[in-house]
């Protein structure tokens, strides 16, 4: 994935519209939210293997539902200047060091509890 060229096409994007202006950081968490939600909405009442197996239009709106959640991420990020990649090596090191493989494996309790 090049976040640069997907940053420069969504600055693009928003200034042809006018959106700038509407895009802070709160509002841009507050659409992150819904599309989350709309990703959780597909899967409700699915079975885990149900949600597993996803195929034809299902599988459709699961993509069209992490563009849209992708699109908002990088948005905030770019917006408060965050290097999301850097973001999320700095984060899977600090989870590495909570979740230690000898403490953590095989079960999904929280790393207060383990």
């Amino acid at each position: 994935m090049d976040l640069e060229k997907i940053k420069e096409f969504q600055r693009e994007f928003a200034k042809e519209r006018d959106w700038e202006q509407f895009h802070t950081p709160k509002n841009l968490s507050m659409a992150l939210s819904v599309e989350a939600s709309e990703l959780l909405e597909i899967f409700q009442w699915l079975t885990a293997e149900q949600s597993s197996e996803l195929k034809g239009s299902d599988k459709e709106k699961v993509s069209e539902e992490l563009a849209d959640i992708t699109y908002y991420l990088i948005r905030i990020a770019d917006i408060t200047g965050i290097d999301l990649e850097d973001a999320v090596w700095k984060k899977m090191k600090k989870n590495a060091e909570k979740y230690p493989v000898e403490k953590a494996k095989g079960n999904a309790k929280k790393y207060t509890e383990l």
